[in-house]
């Protein structure tokens, strides 16, 4: 059976309540519909579970105090028996550990705006473990020309499905190159296939652009992100809680739209990343 690994913080921690559980019922019902299993990570109770039941999913979506969970989080949560959502990292890391081979999400962390020595453990983990991660770029808060740079420098594939341009999560359009075009699924499964051939220890990234219908242009998106940034300042928020605040801020004065496109871009990627792991298995 073709398996994909969804991440938790998305739901856990993107996304406002009570859409956050539709939303997760909704990614795995997408995958289950184009041939895979999905198999969404997190951890309950101290237990890691690759593939969380309908009380997990529950659970993650509706209890206070859930961990969001790095890589560096996993023993920590697990040794106090605690509740936490995988981020790309840990997601990355413990798939690649069960089998898993494609893992998809919403965006990747990367280098933050103004302080680049900020960076996300999304990154090194994609530069060290052999999996295949479904998203739609870097979130658009961080500083995506630092982030498509360093993903150079560590040496991670990044493979546009249907694009040239590396995506600005809500647009389309960043005007930073990807490594290769793929337009067909049996395109990307074969860059996959030769990375595992030649024992690459590393993450083939593969981004694909915000549905048209939903894409919010950078524009518009940007003076957003820049006037969100400057909010965070003065209120001193900061570390963990510096995403949600300027993912919530801006859905807010977008009237929703940032939602909207949030939701449609991983339910695109759910189904590609679906039918990209049973491309993998024939």
């Amino acid at each position: 059976m073709s398996l994909v690994a969804l991440e938790s913080t998305v739901f856990a921690h993107g996304l406002p309540r009570p859409l956050n559980l539709e939303v997760a019922f909704e990614l795995e019902r997408i995958v289950g519909e184009h041939g895979a299993e999905p198999h969404t990570i997190g951890i309950v109770d101290g237990r890691i579970v690759v593939g969380l039941s309908e009380s997990g999913l529950r659970r993650l979506a509706t209890e206070q105090s859930i961990s969001k969970v790095s890589q560096r989080d996993i023993p920590v949560v697990v040794a106090r028996k605690g509740m936490g959502a995988t981020t790309v990292a840990a997601t990355a890391w413990l798939a690649h550990r069960h089998g898993i081979e494609v893992v998809c999400t919403g965006g990747l962390g990367g280098v933050h705006r103004g302080d680049h020595f900020d960076v996300s453990n999304d990154l090194y983990v994609l530069a060290s473990t052999p999996v295949t991660v479904v998203c739609s770029g870097a979130k658009a808060i961080l500083d995506l020309r630092a982030t498509r740079e360093f993903l150079e420098s560590l040496g991670v594939t990044v493979v546009g499905f249907g694009t040239s341009e590396f995506p600005a999560f809500y647009s389309s359009e960043s005007g930073l190159p990807v490594d290769v075009r793929c337009d067909k699924i049996t395109e990307v499964a074969d860059v996959i296939k030769a990375r595992q051939r030649v024992g690459l220890a590393k993450a083939t990234l593969v981004v694909v652009p915000v549905p048209p219908e939903f894409e919010i242009p950078r524009s518009e998106i940007e003076p957003l992100v820049e006037t969100a940034y400057e909010e965070a300042a003065a209120r001193n928020i900061r570390a963990s809680d510096l995403t949600p605040f300027l993912l919530s801020w801006i859905s807010a004065r977008s009237e929703g739209r940032s939602l909207t496109a949030n939701r449609a871009l991983l339910a695109n990627n759910a189904a590609v990343a679906a039918d990209l792991a049973v491309a993998l298995e024939r």
